[in-house]
């Protein structure tokens, strides 16, 4: 995971209704959710991120790659390395993919934990999901 300008680092987590987002703080120590970015279409998708990034001023972008437990791609993981690429295409910073293997299962379970109601959790998953897959991306950086 690079970060070559320096700027924080934006955290995605690829999902078919929304794009849950992370960002780490300026350190890169920590990362904190952001609100969820609702699918509307690969092009808006993406016009969305690229905002998105120069908002939080992101020197780099990670999008979770949901492998199987295997380790092995499956029909998800390859399109979320079909939408990296498109997202590595239009924007000036680079675009890295990062193992997610049971970040949304981790935040079902934190929320369910944390007393939040069903209908809720729906809301907050995505974006709880890519503080996890950030967060981790972030821990073995910093303990290198």
């Amino acid at each position: 995971m690079s970060d070559p300008k320096g700027g924080r680092i934006l955290g995605l987590d690829f999902g078919s209704h929304r794009i849950g987002a992370a960002v780490s703080d300026p350190l890169g120590i920590t990362a904190q959710p952001l609100a969820a970015i609702p699918r509307r279409g690969d092009r808006r998708d993406i016009e969305a991120i690229g905002a998105l990034a120069r908002e939080v001023d992101a020197g780099s972008v990670l999008i979770g790659l949901p492998l199987h437990l295997s380790g092995e791609e499956g029909v998800q993981a390859k399109k979320v390395r079909l939408f990296a690429e498109k997202v590595r295409k239009h924007l000036e910073i680079p675009v890295e993919t990062w193992d997610e293997r049971m970040t949304t299962v981790q935040a079902e379970r934190h929320l369910i934990a944390s007393g939040v109601r069903r209908e809720k959790r729906k809301e907050i998953r995505d974006s709880l999901a890519a503080v996890f897959l950030l967060q981790s991306a972030l821990d073995l950086r910093n303990r290198k």
